[in-house]
This record gives structure tokens, C-alpha cells and sequence, in this order.
């Protein structure tokens, strides 16, 4: 991969400037949106990956693509999954289910060298794991790239040092071992303040920070409504057998239409227990007892579940390459 690929790409990087999700005020428009985007990310990039969290935005992301690929004959690329170390056992769960289920190739990013320093001192999270002990490759990064001056850090993913050790450096690791071009993500406009700016198309070229790529985000126009009435209305129905064709909104897990049971449905089961954003398994809490589809989605914060020191830290993070 060349200092400034994908230079082959032909792309607008322009594609959403100033705009934000009221200008997709139908939810057929921003669907007919998220497919052209993903048209133009399946067609345009000779490697891409999609970014799979197990989460709402990736998994409606997934599904866009599936079908893309379908209607275009293009091929379905594989998915990034970033194991940091710290998710729910049911997102695990939730991803090797649906995986097999859609015949997906699932690429695991790891930074495996923080990996085996936890397994080899039996820490658990927020123990301090010795920098010195690491690898130059994180070292590096600790050092030069974050210029964090402490002699340890916690091991925890919502910190400055753990997000960029656990989630970038082993994201960007994927990319360069992969030769992957380009990123098809779910962020959206509406989630996170740092990422309100974005474009559909979103140049990460310097080779000083990251294995040259783009980023492709089919779904910036959705706010968070928009991705609830997407999956009850469009993805189950079309995805779950016996499920309404009109589309169906249950108000509990034990609220399904005859014959459907909630592993039928590729929606995480952390959604029904009332988490409207999913983190790590030790710094995100449920919002309600609803769920989320069901809870106050305009007069409260979506993210506000998360460990609030890393969304304090958003903008800097995404600057060294976090989704």
C-alpha cells in the first residue's frame, strides 16, 4: 500500500459537507443514501472492510452492505472485529452467531501483546500494566505518539492510553496486516459531537499516524430513531422469517411476534436489557429499564451510558485514527 493510496479511489470526499441528518428527513431517503454510499465503497476500494462492533450502527451498516452486494453482484467484505479485551460476553455471543448465520469472514483485531501481559500477571481492570514491559510497537506509540510520560497505565478501554492501545493501535495493525483500503463504518452525525464534521467519504492518509486508508460511512445521515425504525420496519422483517412484513416495534424480549424468538433477530440482546450504547462490560451502564428503541431518545443522551473520560477525549482519539 503506497504512502497515499488509495489514490485509485474515485471518490468525493466532499459528499455530506455542512449537512447533518435533518437534510434526510424520510427514512426512504436516508436509506437510499446509505445504499449509494455503500455502492460507491464496495466498487471504488480493492480491499475494503466493515468496522462490526455488534452494535446497532454496525450491524445496520452490515446489512446495507449484504444487500448491495446482493442487488450489484460485488462481493461482501469481511469484518473487522476489535476484541479489546473487556466486552460483554453477549456481544461475543451476538457476533459469532450472526456471523455464522450470514456467512461472514470475521478478522479479529487484537493488540495481542497487551493481550499476554494481562493473561501472564492475571490482571483484571483497572490494575496497572507496566509500560516497560511492553513491546517497542506500543512503547512506540505510548511514548511518541501519545507522549504519556507515566511509568504504567490502567488497563482499562475508556482512557486515553487503553482506547488507543486497545481499540486504534490494534485496529491499525488489522488494517496494514490486511492491506485494508478502505474502512466502511457506522458512525453517524448525531452520536458524538467530534464526529458531526464527518463526510462520507473521509481521507486517512498520513502514514505518520496510520496505515494509509479511507473511511466509508454509509450511515451518517441516521440519527438514532432512524436506525430503531430502519431495523423494526426494513432489516428484521426482511432478515427474520415470521416476522410481520409491515414491520413489528416489540415493547420486551418476551414481546415478539408467534414463532420469533430474540436470537432470531439481529439486534444484541444488551438493546432489550436497556443499554442504548454498548461499551466495555466495566464502564457502560443500561439507561433504562425499557428497551432502547422504546426510551426517550430526543430529551436524553444517547452515549451518556459510556465512561464520560473518553468521550471528554473523542476528538483527540479520532485524530490518531479511533473509529
Amino acid at each position: 500500500m503506497s504512502d497515499n493510496a488509495p489514490d485509485y479511489a474515485d471518490v468525493d470526499y466532499t459528499d455530506g459537507e455542512g449537512e447533518d441528518p435533518v437534510d434526510y428527513q424520510h427514512i426512504q431517503d436516508k436509506i437510499e443514501k446509505a445504499i449509494e454510499v455503500t455502492r460507491e465503497g464496495l466498487e471504488e476500494y480493492e480491499n475494503p472492510a466493515v468496522m462490526w462492533t455488534g452494535g446497532k450502527d454496525s450491524t445496520l451498516t452490515l446489512y446495507f452492505i449484504k444487500e448491495v452486494a446482493d442487488r450489484f453482484d460485488l462481493e461482501v467484505p469481511p469484518a473487522v472485529f476489535i476484541d479489546h479485551y473487556q466486552h460483554f460476553d453477549e456481544i461475543h455471543d451476538f457476533v459469532d452467531h450472526w456471523a455464522d448465520e450470514w456467512d461472514l469472514e470475521v478478522i479479529y483485531a487484537r493488540n495481542e501483546d497487551v493481550g499476554e501481559y494481562v493473561d501472564e500477571h492475571g490482571l483484571e481492570p483497572g490494575d496497572d500494566i507496566d509500560i516497560s514491559e511492553l513491546s517497542e510497537h506500543n512503547q512506540h506509540h505510548v511514548r511518541e505518539i501519545l507522549e504519556y510520560e507515566e511509568d504504567t497505565f490502567p488497563f482499562l478501554l475508556d482512557t486515553y492510553v487503553g482506547n488507543h492501545l486497545l481499540k486504534t493501535v490494534a485496529l491499525n495493525d488489522a488494517l496494514e496486516t490486511h492491506d485494508i483500503d478502505g474502512v466502511i463504518s457506522g458512525v453517524r452525525w448525531d452520536e458524538q459531537e467530534a464526529r458531526a464534521d464527518e463526510t462520507f467519504f473521509s481521507p486517512r492518509h498520513d502514514p505518520d499516524i496510520y496505515p494509509p486508508h479511507d473511511r466509508i460511512q454509509p450511515i451518517l445521515q441516521f440519527d438514532e430513531a432512524a436506525v430503531w425504525e430502519a431495523f423494526w420496519n426494513f432489516v428484521v422483517p426482511d432478515t427474520v422469517e415470521n416476522f410481520p412484513e409491515e414491520g413489528y416495534v416489540p415493547e420486551a424480549d418476551d414481546d415478539l411476534p408467534e414463532g420469533v424468538e430474540q436470537d432470531d433477530i439481529p439486534i444484541s440482546p444488551k438493546y432489550f436489557a436497556g443499554f442504548r450504547s454498548l461499551g466495555s462490560e466495566v464502564s457502560t451502564e443500561k439507561s433504562d429499564e425499557d428497551p432502547a428503541w422504546l426510551q426517550d431518545l430526543e430529551g436524553t443522551t444517547e452515549r451518556a451510558g459510556r465512561a464520560q473520560d473518553k468521550e471528554d477525549l473523542m476528538e483527540r482519539l479520532r485524530d490518531l485514527g479511533y473509529m
